[in-house]
């Protein structure tokens, strides 16, 4: 799919303004934080979800634009654990129409070595370690996820409220001495703006069987942030940017 020639053509002027906004915002990421390179070979975790058919379509666009200058792999991964309902016929062919290698994954979660976790850590901890293999195996220097700006801001305040720590979703991290490196071009679109651009693209609602989905603290952080919306319209975009304007002098500091 071409973006920029389906904006001029099929959408309103408005439409046509956000779908220009989120791949301006999509391609900035990509710039202030160095996160392509040339040659690179990126994996992308496929769940099915209006990020991860966003991030792939939008690597995508943005590769064609620039030339094919590096290579966009796909892979959904599948937990027999936990039920899901998602249709591979419809990954296979959102991939297909972009032109993307795609296969799937399963695995089971390993819930005997991690019996003090929750279910929910322990399957994005299992997603996490297959994906690392997989770009392994498949030769990927890059491995992007999905995670987008609001991702980021409840992780902040998850780790300040929970863990006593401020740290965040990066949007690059290197693993493994270098050889890997995790990217997240979804970074500063909120998401918000991902709901929307999903409608706009009519991505197919994949219906999520999750059991433990409602247990999540981060949906209960999720609710703490609306809250602060109401208070301020920007509360999320200036927590975003406080990540970069961290001023010790006003900070506590122990002695000795």
């Amino acid at each position: 799919m071409n973006i920029v020639k389906e904006a001029k053509g099929k959408f309103s002027r408005d439409d046509r303004y956000h779908l220009k906004k989120v791949y301006r915002k999509f391609g900035q990421s990509i710039h202030d934080y160095r996160l392509i390179e040339d040659g690179d070979r990126i994996l992308v975790g496929l769940s099915g979800g209006k990020d991860s058919l966003a991030l792939l379509q939008l690597l995508q666009e943005r590769n064609r634009i620039h030339g094919g200058k590096y290579t966009v792999v796909a892979v959904h991964i599948s937990i027999n654990d936990i039920p899901y309902q998602i249709s591979n016929k419809y990954l296979q062919s959102f991939c297909d129409d972009l032109g993307i290698e795609f296969f799937i994954h399963e695995v089971s979660l390993e819930s005997s070595r991690m019996k003090d976790k929750s279910v929910c850590f322990t399957c994005s901890w299992t997603r996490r370690k297959t994906l690392f293999e997989i770009a392994r195996i498949n030769n990927c220097n890059k491995l992007a996820l999905g995670h987008h700006r609001d991702d980021a801001i409840e992780t902040l305040l998850m780790n300040m409220s929970f863990q006593g720590s401020i740290s965040t979703m990066p949007p690059k991290l290197e693993m493994f001495g270098g050889n890997l490196t995790i990217i997240r071009p979804l970074i500063l679109i909120a998401e918000h703006e991902l709901v929307k651009y999903a409608e706009l693209m009519s991505f197919k609602k994949l219906k999520n069987n999750c059991p433990f989905e409602n247990d999540s603290r981060r949906r209960s952080i999720k609710e703490i942030v609306k809250e602060l919306e109401k208070l301020h319209s920007h509360a999320q975009s200036n927590i975003y940017k406080s990540m970069n304007n961290i001023q010790p002098q006003y900070l506590p500091e122990l002695s000795g």
